[in-house]
């Protein structure tokens, strides 16, 4: 018997199909540090009871849910690299995400350089000796993924906390 889930994601559902109803005073935006600590605080806890590689596998696909639902909802339109591009970094910024960049990309190898500057998760953050991104691989993978109908394989190669003080990933499709 399996047992009843409370919050199978659905957008309309999880996150609100209208944001003025539902904060009027308020409005749709909160504060990085309100996003950190609730981002920070839940892989804390997922690393001290499952470890460090299952918390980075629950952030990456939990991110490549999130990124094939903000494709759908946000940039469904685009047809093509060049729209989806620029519509991405529109959507990334105008939602404090971050400053979207493509460095390179060979659409022929299905291969992408991507940067972020002023990354939502790790902008600011003292450096340390790991990427700490892996939210953001699995969200950058999977609006790739909803736009191309491909798989593909997101890793963060540079990020803030490393001393970079820009995030850049590596995509590569299949």
């Amino acid at each position: 018997m399996s047992e009843k889930r409370k919050y199978k994601f659905n957008w309309e559902n999880t996150i609100g199909a209208d944001m003025a109803a539902a904060r009027p005073a308020l409005g749709p935006s909160t504060r990085v540090e309100v996003y950190r600590l609730f981002q920070f605080t839940l892989r804390d806890i997922l690393e001290d009871r499952y470890g460090t590689v299952v918390a980075d596998e629950i952030f990456r696909d939990a991110g490549t849910m999130a990124g094939r639902a903000f494709f759908y909802k946000f940039c469904g339109e685009a047809k093509d690299v060049p729209t989806l591009v620029k519509v991405i970094s529109e959507k990334f910024r105008e939602f404090g995400i971050g400053i979207l960049r493509v460095e390179k990309q060979d659409l022929d190898k299905l291969s992408f350089t991507v940067t972020v500057d002023e990354d939502l998760d790790c902008s600011g953050m003292p450096d340390t000796e790991d990427v700490v991104c892996v939210y953001d691989e699995g969200f950058i993978q999977g609006i790739l993924e909803a736009f191309s109908g491909r798989t593909f394989d997101v890793r963060e190669v540079d990020c803030w906390a490393t001393g970079a003080r820009t995030c850049r990933f590596g995509a590569q499709g299949h």
